[in-house]
């Protein structure tokens, strides 16, 4: 009871830390005057993926390696195979031709790197680490030279400036809640695995990972809700290109990441491979560039299958 306690409040944690991070980010970057298709690409994308990043940091660096996989691998499928799924069960989605020419071939090229990297030898090396974040800088660029008009569109909303005392409480408070929320559910994860008799791999494929994929599920249910304009399928793409060159490129940098449970090279990786490939012919068939209540069952059928292999 106190380890799922434990994990509950940690998420807790984590969802408003990154809340708050983001908007004083956000904040902050309008205060300094940087254009808003640069905080769009970058801060807000880093912002997001705060809790992934925070979560594998202290994972590895507290010596559970598997948590801080498991947890990139397991929110890569979630993101597709659970959020987009409640996301098109709810509302059919428009596709917009960047998915084919730079989001998925991009997500599907990081997959593969990252599969290259840590499947022959089970560990991702520093440089390797350093690889994987020069490739999101060398992506990053490409979207600001030549994807300018998508990335404006997706940032027309007007932002209203804070007071500069609420712009640092968030920074600060956005801190502190994220390291705090990734102690308490790194805790309350490995003493739910111990319990149980599992290994900490499956606990962050599954709790874990679902946890940390919570604000853009939330996201995407309050923008149907609100009868917003179509979530874009380019957003959750973008949330697993920045969780595998990001989140793992500046964890293993910081320090080498082993894989312990070999299921995540033998099993998991090929899932996220294998779910990360079928959205392509999801969005073809039947109808081109839409994605609706059909797709969403199918996903949802790979998903909770894959949980059943995985924990069974």
């Amino acid at each position: 009871m106190v380890n799922l306690i434990f994990i509950l409040g940690g998420l807790t944690l984590l969802i408003a830390g990154g809340n708050w991070l983001l908007k004083a980010a956000v904040d902050l970057s309008l205060k300094l005057n940087i254009p808003k298709i640069v905080i769009g690409m970058t801060v807000v994308s880093f912002a997001t993926s705060a809790p992934e990043l925070i979560v594998s940091i202290n994972a590895a660096l507290d010596g559970f390696p598997d948590l801080a996989l498991g947890n990139v691998v397991g929110s890569n499928i979630a993101n597709l195979g659970l959020v987009l799924a409640i996301t098109v069960l709810l509302s059919p989605i428009d596709v917009n031709r960047n998915f084919y020419t730079t989001d998925w071939p991009v997500m599907m090229l990081a997959s593969l790197l990252f599969f290259f990297f840590i499947y022959f030898d089970g560990v991702i090396q520093q440089y390797e680490g350093i690889i994987m974040v020069v490739c999101l800088f060398l992506f990053l660029i490409y979207l600001l030279r030549f994807q300018k008009k998508a990335v404006v569109e997706e940032l027309e909303e007007a932002v209203l400036s804070l007071p500069l005392y609420k712009t640092v409480l968030f920074l600060g408070l956005g801190g502190v809640a994220l390291w705090g929320g990734s102690e308490l559910l790194i805790s309350g994860a490995v003493g739910m695995a111990t319990a149980f008799g599992v290994s900490e791999r499956i606990i962050a494929i599954t709790i874990v990972s679902v946890g940390t994929s919570i604000p853009e599920l939330a996201a995407s249910v309050i923008a149907i809700i609100k009868k917003e304009k179509a979530i874009s399928l380019g957003n959750l793409i973008g949330s697993n290109i920045f969780n595998i060159l990001a989140v793992i490129g500046i964890t293993s940098i910081i320090t080498p990441i082993n894989v312990v449970d070999q299921g995540l090279l033998s099993n998991d990786i090929f899932w996220m491979l294998g779910i990360s490939f079928l959205i392509l012919p999801l969005v073809f068939i039947p109808k081109g560039l839409r994605l609706g209540w059909r797709d969403g069952i199918i996903l949802v059928a790979v998903y909770l299958t894959f949980i059943f292999v995985t924990v069974t």
